[in-house]
């Protein structure tokens, strides 16, 4: 199988299978790109090693309150200037923040490659933390808090992770809280800024119709002053999880039709091994219309109309979970099927049947989703930064396909053992007013 070779960290990687190739420029920013045969578009992505996990308390949500604001405003773009560029070409300008990584990225027609490049660049390197503009931005993130709590999925997903983590930065929202962002300061965030987005933590991902040597000419031309002879590229995330608080039980009330639910454990950071078996488990578990979730608690006993598993994966850890959203009612009965599924699956694993449509679901869910620039550009980008090689296609469907049953019963053996961790959205105010099912998840 073709592996990306790896020289000195500063020599061009050859083209591979993979079709990706990668440069280390002196500033320590690396650029890989893909070309992409038959396509008119190229996708750019400037990301940065650095999320929500690098936040201390007191400016927890500075990484995604910085990524709304350096669109407001460069030394030679005012944010108008910046639209204006972008739609004049029918290009797409966006960014998100994770947990470990921001990304910046742009999506335009081949031609439009110089600009995009230069607009996305411009944003990250030299975006402005003007005091007006943090006090503008200020109410944008407090609307979309406002709105992540009006989502009871959305505002699940962050209290499940908090009961999984505790007040470690991982279980921590992205978003941050009304508190921390009505408390943040300019100087803040632009010290946040000024600190840590450093070439060297930095990846230039492009994928599509484009050519690797004149893409890193182009990112030479965009960094210029940001280049420094003396300067590499930081070493990955390694990270070592260090967690006090065992999980727990969250409740968050919320008036809506349905209670809402998400159980889980802590499982396997990124660089483990196991983590494709991991996937192959999430599948048949809860990752398709054929999964046993779905077949338990939706077609056979029309508990839930979204059922589901699924996974995060860190550094140093990660998290398996189920959700499920029901009627309040039935509630009880969904959290008992939930858990005789998983007890089920921890105590027998899944069958040779289960295991080859598990395998089949993911990798024509793999191929099929790399037909789009932009998720090449995804996952090139988040390959380099979180394990500095890239796999081809070939290798990661044979990785996919050598998994074993018997792995993922060994898998499913040790992870649905560990201690779990609920979140309930719902007409529920206290412990005591949840079925004694789902208060049983926890302890």
């Amino acid at each position: 199988m073709a592996r990306t070779q790896h020289t000195s960290p500063f020599d061009p990687a050859p083209a591979v299978e993979s079709g990706v190739r990668r440069t280390v420029l002196p500033g320590g920013v690396r650029v890989v790109t893909e070309h992409v045969p038959g396509v008119r578009s190229a996708a750019v992505g400037v990301w940065v090693g650095i999320g929500s996990r690098d936040e201390q308390p007191s400016v927890a949500g500075a990484a995604h309150f910085l990524e709304h604001l350096l669109f407001k405003s460069t030394p030679t773009r005012t944010a108008l200037d910046i639209a204006e560029l972008v739609d004049g070409v029918g290009g797409e300008l966006n960014a998100f923040t994770s947990k470990e990584h921001t990304c910046f990225y742009a999506h335009v027609l081949d031609d439009d490659l110089p600009l995009a490049v230069d607009v996305v660049a411009d944003v990250v390197l030299r975006g402005r933390c003007r005091s007006a503009d943090v006090d503008v931005e200020r109410q944008v993130v407090l609307e979309e808090i406002s709105m992540r709590d009006d989502d009871p999925e959305d505002l699940l997903g962050d209290a499940f992770l908090t009961a999984l983590y505790g007040d470690h930065p991982i279980g921590r929202p992205i978003i941050g809280s009304v508190d921390s962002i009505e408390a943040m300061t300019r100087n803040q965030l632009h010290s946040f800024h000024v600190r840590r987005y450093t070439p060297q933590r930095m990846v230039v991902a492009v994928a599509g119709n484009v050519d690797h040597e004149h893409t890193v000419e182009l990112v030479r031309r965009a960094f210029a002053g940001h280049l420094d002879d003396g300067a590499r590229p930081v070493p990955r995330r390694e990270g070592r999880l260090e967690l006090r608080t065992p999980p727990r039980l969250s409740i968050t009330e919320h008036d809506g039709e349905q209670a809402h639910l998400s159980l889980g454990v802590r499982s396997f950071g990124r660089q483990d091994d196991r983590r494709w078996a991991l996937s192959v488990l999430n599948a048949a578990i809860g990752g398709g219309l054929s999964s046993r979730l779905f077949q338990e608690v939706r077609e056979k006993r029309g508990l839930a109309y979204s059922v589901y598993s699924g996974t995060d994966t860190f550094a140093d850890t990660g998290a398996f979970s189920v959700y499920a959203g029901c009627q309040p009612d039935n509630l009880a009965e969904v959290a008992t099927v939930i858990r005789e599924v998983l007890a089920s699956v921890a105590k027998d694993g899944i069958t040779d049947a289960e295991c080859a449509r598990a395998k089949g679901s993911l990798r024509g869910g793999l191929v099929l989703g790399l037909e789009d620039t932009g998720a090449r550009m995804h996952r090139i980008g988040r390959s380099e930064l979180n394990y500095g090689r890239h796999w081809s296609l070939t290798e990661t469907l044979e990785r996919i396909a050598a998994v074993s049953s018997e792995q993922v019963r060994e898998v499913a053996a040790d992870l649905l053992h560990r201690p779990f961790a609920a979140a309930v959205v719902g007409p529920y105010r206290r412990p005591r007013d949840l079925p004694a099912a789902v208060r049983g998840i926890v302890g």
